[in-house]
């Protein structure tokens, strides 16, 4: 149960039975570096997860830190069928963006993918001033590096510069100018207006928030993508993001972090299995499925015309360093 000094710093996952293994690796890493000057509150949202996990979940409940599930169903529910997604995202992908409805009490809270391994206290992220941004994020490593993907976030999601295109899968969320924005009423009139086919939700949020980002250094959103501009000891969080699997694939890049993490948890026999029953077959097709990702980048970006040569010049802000 959490203890009752210090600040609260809600935190919110989301997940389902399928994903709970990896979501116990990320709250083994994470309440490994909370701080004893804090309160953390991770609020776990889903639409189904069974009383087992919910029971070994429980287990990373310390005296500054409290875990709750959130079922959402009756909220999703109204809307599921206009939440399209692709290969192997599922609908809670989406949860994120309902988050400052749902929650009025919070002002500010953090947002997590579960394919995460965290490596410094986050209330160091959670700390930072945002001003009036709505949201605040790293850089896109996948965007960055690709000719076609940076086309895409230009002249098909229409951010200014693919630079400022940011992953969602790390938010510093700042509930309070996003209710005030009305995001949730923009993201769903958009849903039935425009198709996001390569990144959904994170297209959506980077169509909608743009021109109120801070972005933050790429060391709280590390993708296992080699550079060498990053060094390993200066990482705060790494995201285990798209096919960078180390459940899945062998030498993935920050491996050794995953699994130092994995056999501390109750599931780590099962992702031990989940790894030995990982076809090739499988293997092939993940690795298919970045290729396809990619010509449907180049497709979406085709079929736009292109005006960023006679678009004004905006410097965009560095990257803030939280070091």
């Amino acid at each position: 149960m959490s203890g009752k000094k210090g600040k609260e710093i809600p935190v919110f996952f989301a997940a389902d039975d399928n994903y709970c293994p990896f979501l116990a690796v990320a709250l083994q890493s994470l309440t490994d570096h909370t701080s004893e000057e804090n309160r953390y509150c991770i609020r776990i949202l889903h639409t189904h997860i069974s009383q087992e996990n919910k029971e070994e979940l429980y287990q990373y409940e310390k005296r500054n830190v409290s875990i709750i599930f959130d079922n959402v169903s009756c909220y999703i529910e109204k809307i599921e069928d206009k939440l399209y997604t692709r290969d192997y995202y599922s609908r809670t992908t989406y949860f994120r963006l309902f988050i400052p409805a749902l929650y009025p009490q919070y002002d500010k809270v953090l947002y997590f993918d579960s394919d995460i391994v965290i490596l410094e206290d986050i209330a160091r992220l959670y700390q930072m001033d945002m001003g009036n941004s709505l949201i605040a994020a790293a850089p896109d490593d996948v965007i960055q590096r690709n000719e076609a993907f940076r086309a895409y976030a230009e002249k098909v999601v229409g951010v200014a510069d693919y630079h400022g295109y940011f992953n969602a899968g790390v938010l510093l969320m700042n509930l309070r100018e996003l209710r005030s924005f009305r995001l949730e009423e923009k993201f769903l009139y958009s849903l039935e207006r425009i198709y996001f086919p390569v990144a959904q939700d994170q297209d959506y949020l980077n169509r909608l928030c743009k021109g109120r980002v801070k972005m933050v250094g790429r060391i709280w959103n590390r993708m296992p993508i080699p550079d060498p501009a990053i060094q390993t000891e200066d990482v705060k969080l790494i995201h285990f993001n798209l096919a960078f699997k180390p459940w899945h694939f062998d030498n993935i890049l920050y491996e050794d972090f995953f699994w130092r993490y994995a056999r501390r948890t109750r599931y780590f026999d099962k992702i031990l299995k989940i790894r030995e029953e990982y076809t090739e077959a499988e293997r092939y097709r993940d690795n298919q499925t970045h290729e396809k990702l990619i010509r449907l980048a180049e497709r979406e970006a085709d079929c736009v015309g292109d005006d960023r040569e006679y678009r004004k010049a905006v410097m965009l802000p560095e990257a803030v360093s939280i070091g």
